[in-house]
């Protein structure tokens, strides 16, 4: 065996081939998981950008979104409103998404919404909790 090792150590091609086999075994999974969070995330880019509802100027602005879904987003009615909760998700090949508004008397209203790829836009349902009413709206990209 010693013969074997001194004889790959004077290869210096063996001996880099079969260090990268050991060290490529060795960290894949690793590997391996960093491309499923950097695939997950890019999976939610088409999300990023500014989103306008038509019927009153409402703008939910998304600056990212995490692999795991948690989205960085800023909501203006048309004053600044913070979300207590901003959600991405995917059922299948849809992308769904869920924000929560809990200041200036919006206390629990909600957006539930679902990315369209072939008009980009996001429809679905803004739940307004303080009248209990619900309305199917949707939001256009502006940038």
């Amino acid at each position: 065996m010693q013969k074997l090792l001194r004889k790959i150590a004077r290869t210096p091609t063996a001996l880099v081939s079969i260090l990268v086999l050991v060290v490529g075994f060795w960290v894949s999974p690793g590997w391996a998981e960093a491309d499923k969070t950097i695939e997950s995330a890019s999976a939610y880019g088409v999300l990023v950008g500014q989103w306008e509802r038509p019927d009153g100027g409402y703008l939910i602005t998304i600056k990212g979104v995490s692999a795991d879904g948690e989205i960085d987003a800023a909501y203006a009615n048309p004053s600044p409103l913070p979300f207590s909760r901003a959600e991405a998700s995917r059922d299948g090949d849809s992308i769904e998404l869920f924000f929560e508004l809990r200041a200036g008397g919006y206390n629990g209203s909600t957006y539930t919404l679902v990315y369209d790829p072939e008009q980009d836009v996001l429809r679905g349902v803004y739940y307004q909790a303080v009248a209990k009413q619900k309305y199917d709206i949707q939001f256009r990209r502006v940038n």
